[in-house]
């Protein structure tokens, strides 16, 4: 589109201008344009950090990125008046690492929006994750509310990525009632602070805290629930959820239920005090597949 044109449009004929821009792009590049937007311009060279140099860029919250599995990062720095955007993507090992780096980042006080799998949008920042790519975009000045253009440029660079919009699947196991669903964490190691849970799915509940990993066959899970039967001790009592399940009590992790279904290992801990979590443990171990 012509830049004297797009100068000219306002309103919805902008919202027209950014979608018919971002159809003409390739799909696959995922380098972001500042052109994606009227009257924004690129401001510097493009960036370009793989997981060796990301430090340079992000020095101390590089590791954040890196223990989700991350590959590289190209930005760019876009300029339009005084308003300066810095807009980044981040390509991860899959779509379950870009989504865990999504969930990490998001402000659980803030809606989420229905940009590629999950996004957000604050006058500040904005981020989103579609397939393995997640994007983000950091605005300033502070002092100016920049939300409806930086809800914009997600849009379109949205329209511009292949990949799946669909979160990954065990998000959508755990049960729903009690849920704080802007509670939902990738944890990349040591779920609920054991060496033992290596990497999983972790939400919030009003009554605790649920928790799924994934371990690689069926055997392993079953030697897997068998060890943190010897962690937890003599507190164990068998529980008939799932494939085989045990209800203990910790120090930490206080009155919890833990089961197995195949090849997943999932359960609830820091129980309420008379809360009984069979039954919405046997829902969690039906959603299972």
């Amino acid at each position: 589109m012509k830049l004297g044109l797009a100068r000219a449009l306002t309103g919805s004929a902008v919202c027209c201008a950014v979608l018919c821009a971002a159809a003409l792009l390739p799909a696959e590049d995922t380098l972001p344009r500042c052109d994606l937007l009227p009257d924004w311009k690129q401001s510097g060279a493009a960036r370009l950090y793989t997981a060796d140099n990301l430090y340079d860029y992000m020095d101390g919250n590089s590791e954040g990125y890196l223990i989700y599995g991350f590959d590289r990062m190209r930005g760019v720095t876009c300029k339009s008046g005084e308003a300066s955007f810095v807009i980044d993507t981040s390509e991860m090992k899959d779509p379950e690492s870009a989504f865990g780096l999504f969930a990490s980042n998001r402000d659980p006080r803030v809606p989420t929006e229905a940009i590629g799998v999950l996004g957000q949008v604050t006058p500040q920042r904005g981020i989103f994750a579609k397939g393995s790519r997640f994007v983000e975009i950091s605005a300033s000045p502070p002092s100016t509310d920049h939300s409806t253009e930086i809800r914009a440029f997600l849009k379109a660079l949205d329209g511009r990525m292949d990949g799946t919009t669909s979160p990954p699947a065990p998000v959508g196991w755990f049960p729903t009632e009690g849920l704080d669903a802007n509670s939902i964490r990738l944890i990349p190691q040591s779920v609920l602070g054991l060496s033992l849970l290596k990497r999983g799915y972790l939400v919030k509940y009003d009554y605790g805290r649920a928790f799924i990993v994934k371990q690689p066959s069926t055997d392993s899970a079953i030697q897997l629930m068998g060890k943190l039967r010897d962690k937890f001790g003599d507190s164990v009592e068998p529980a008939a959820i799932g494939h085989e399940g045990f209800e203990a009590a910790d120090k930490y992790l206080g009155h919890l239920l833990f089961f197995r279904k195949g090849e997943y290992v999932a359960g609830f801990t820091n129980l309420t005090e008379d809360f009984d979590a069979t039954k919405v443990a046997e829902e969690f171990a039906s959603r299972i597949p």
